[in-house]
């Protein structure tokens, strides 16, 4: 399997470990760590996120939670797409 992730993904995931790492640099490596390796395990575990019924086919796009933040994430034959990241206190990223 692989993970390909947008470039959407690619600005959350920097744009959350910036804001992190101005309160804390210790913590914003820590998080972005451990958001890398709960994704990876989506290789293994491709279903283990919950469908997002609001897209036209659930079982495509899912949501991964990793302690507070949030993974959405497409499923395409061998590939799963990172689509979006973000923390539970902002509002949904579209897709």
């Amino acid at each position: 399997m692989n993970l390909p992730y947008t470039p959407e993904s690619i600005d959350d995931l920097n744009r959350l470990r910036e804001f992190i790492s101005g309160k804390n640099p210790h913590a914003a490596q820590r998080v972005a760590g451990e958001l890398l390796e709960g994704i990876n395990k989506l290789k293994i575990f491709p279903k283990m996120g919950i469908e997002v019924n609001l897209a036209p086919d659930p079982s495509k796009i899912r949501d991964l939670f990793i302690g507070s933040y949030t993974v959405r994430y497409f499923l395409a034959n061998e590939d799963i797409h990172i689509l979006r990241l973000w923390h539970g206190t902002e509002v949904e990223r579209s897709l």
